[in-house]
Parts: C-alpha cells; sequence; structure tokens
C-alpha cells in the first residue's frame, strides 16, 4: 500500500453559511492530495500526460462523518491499496487539526491513451514506481 499526506487549510470562501466547508469542495481537495501522491511517489501528473496517458475520474465517492471548518488545517491521507491495472483507485481519509476523522472517500480513475482516446494499461516507468509497495 502506498500513503501520502498531504495539508490543506480551509479558506473562507469555501464555507457555506454554517461555517462548514461547502462539500463540493472536497473534490478539489482529494485532487490536491492526488496529485502531490503522485508527485510524492515520483511521476508527476504532468509527467504523465506528457507522455501521452490520461487520467480521467470515472468515479468519485465520499462519506460524511464530521464537519471541517473555516481555517482549519486538514490533513489528507491519500491511499494506494490496489496496484494499479486500467484503474487506478485512490482511498481518502480527512482529519481535522484534532486527529478526528472527518470523512473517507475514494476516486477511481482510468488512464486513457490521449491520441486513441480508449483506455490503456498504465506505462511501465509508472508501474516501477509501486514495485516497493505492491
Amino acid at each position: 500500500m502506498y500513503i501520502s499526506e498531504t495539508r490543506i487549510r480551509t479558506r473562507y470562501a469555501e464555507t457555506d453559511q454554517m461555517g462548514y466547508v461547502y462539500y463540493g469542495n472536497y473534490a478539489q481537495y482529494f485532487e490536491v492530495g492526488r496529485v502531490e501522491a503522485m508527485r510524492n511517489l515520483g511521476m508527476s501528473y504532468r509527467d504523465l500526460e506528457g507522455s501521452g496517458i490520461l487520467l480521467p475520474v470515472v468515479s468519485f465517492n465520499i462519506n460524511f462523518l464530521k464537519p471541517a471548518l473555516y481555517d482549519e488545517n486538514l490533513s489528507i491521507i491519500t491511499k494506494i491499496s490496489t496496484k494499479p491495472t486500467v484503474r487506478l483507485i485512490f482511498d481518502y481519509e480527512t482529519y481535522n487539526e484534532q486527529d478526528e476523522l472527518l470523512n473517507t472517500a475514494s476516486t477511481t480513475l482510468v488512464f486513457v491513451n490521449k491520441i486513441k482516446n480508449k483506455p490503456c494499461p498504465p506505462p511501465k516507468e509508472f508501474m516501477e514506481l509501486f514495485k516497493p509497495y505492491f
């Protein structure tokens, strides 16, 4: 299993009238976690796209337990617990400053050949990065 942690401070513009982070903003938080997880693994989204591979999201699920509040420093834990195939599944946990679990989520992305616009296997260079984890 590969695990990465990213910190995000909530901004006023991301909250609703109750002072809670608006639910739609979590998709952006998880994108930041995903991008940083891949960068920390050794291949950025930019590098992957430069090689002709795209990773569109085909599924996004979230379970809310507690709200995040304005000006909290959140910890986004991003995990890849299954070896990538044509699909790449990310799992997330969001914690507040008191280390309380706020939500769990997952996204499924598919490797797509940019020229053919068809699903494809991940590049060998990408899979090499996972050898220590699977």
